[in-house]
């Protein structure tokens, strides 16, 4: 029991049904099928995110550019969409993806060949992304009516009783595991992040690891990017703004060390559908938005001190061996 207790999957898969036991005590229709993949429907495009953050934390690195990366792919994505509605939507797709890794690329290689610490790279080209924006649209929202009908269908359509959204979501975790568990590039991210010095002597480019880690976070971003906009059937320039917060603590939540080469596809997913049930139902129970960033805050510090905790080592252990011998 105590080993069971010890793994994080399995302490987020309770801490979920209690969460949920505990808002059906008050609204019982919350957790009925429909309404569970709703939640799950909302919480798509964060799990897509959080499992291209995942990448980018393990191997000790931190990508706070996410969101503006997507808002900027979304922004192009509408753009090519308003102005020309003929383009069909697979290639929109193809171009924004293509668009968020080379966006990724950017910081990858700028944490790679000029050494600049991550999260001062991730800041500035957040900023840049933002800019860029800006200077696309001149400011100007696009809306539902520059949209064409099929552009803004897809997410939406349903597909063996789950919307294509969802669909994609699965696809996305089933690709990232794959990635992660069956290849040498996913072993590489945790090499590189448990021990970046050892993973040289075993013929792993640091760097060049970093750098494709950047290029999938950006390339789902990129994807998420069209995603977003096509579901709200908006885009313009704060979209998605701060939610790089949100990716961070899904990830964080699910038990992806910040220090590297700790985490897991299924605790980037459980994390995320946390703080998306967290999320679905606070405005049920009538509390305040503040009364949510405070709760959601707690929640984020209290997964990092438990993150930490688990992580110490007990440093004189070894010490006690040599004085025995």
């Amino acid at each position: 029991m105590a080993k069971i207790l010890k793994n994080r999957e399995i302490l987020l898969v309770i801490a979920i049904a209690a969460l949920l036991v505990a808002i059906t005590l008050r609204f019982p229709g919350f957790v009925a099928p429909a309404n569970l993949a709703r939640v799950y429907n909302d919480t798509s495009i964060l799990i897509i995110l959080a499992l291209g953050q995942m990448a980018v934390i393990l191997t000790r690195c931190i990508d706070l550019s996410m969101a503006a990366n997507l808002a900027l792919c979304g922004m192009v994505a509408a753009m090519i969409n308003a102005a020309l509605p003929g383009v069909p939507i697979p290639l929109v797709i193809l171009v924004v993806v293509a668009l968020g890794a080379l966006l990724g690329s950017i910081n990858g290689l700028l944490v790679w060949k000029l050494d600049i610490p991550p999260i001062v790279v991730t800041l500035g080209t957040l900023t840049i992304y933002r800019g860029t924006i800006f200077l696309l649209s001149n400011g100007a929202w696009i809306n539902a009516h520059q949209m064409s009908d099929a552009f803004k269908a897809l997410p939406r359509a349903p597909l063996a009783g789950l919307p294509v959204l969802s669909w994609l979501s699965v696809l996305a975790i089933a690709a990232v595991y794959l990635l992660m568990t069956r290849t040498p590039v996913g072993r590489a991210f945790f090499a590189v992040g448990g021990n970046p010095h050892a993973a040289v002597y075993t013929g792993i480019d640091v760097g060049r690891t970093r750098f494709l880690a950047y290029c999938l976070s950006g390339g789902l971003a990129g994807l998420s990017g069209y995603l977003w906009v096509s579901r709200y059937a908006v885009a313009y320039v704060d979209i998605a703004a701060g939610f790089e917060l949100d990716i961070i603590a899904a990830c964080v939540i699910g038990g992806i060390s910040i220090a590297g080469g700790i985490g897991s596809v299924p605790g980037a997913v459980l994390g995320s559908l946390f703080l998306g049930v967290i999320k679905n139902a606070l405005p049920v129970v009538n509390i305040s938005p503040f009364a949510q960033l405070a709760i959601s805050g707690t929640v984020i510090i209290i997964a990092v001190a438990v993150n930490a905790r688990a992580e110490k080592r007990k440093g004189r252990v070894i010490l006690k061996k040599a004085e025995a011998i």
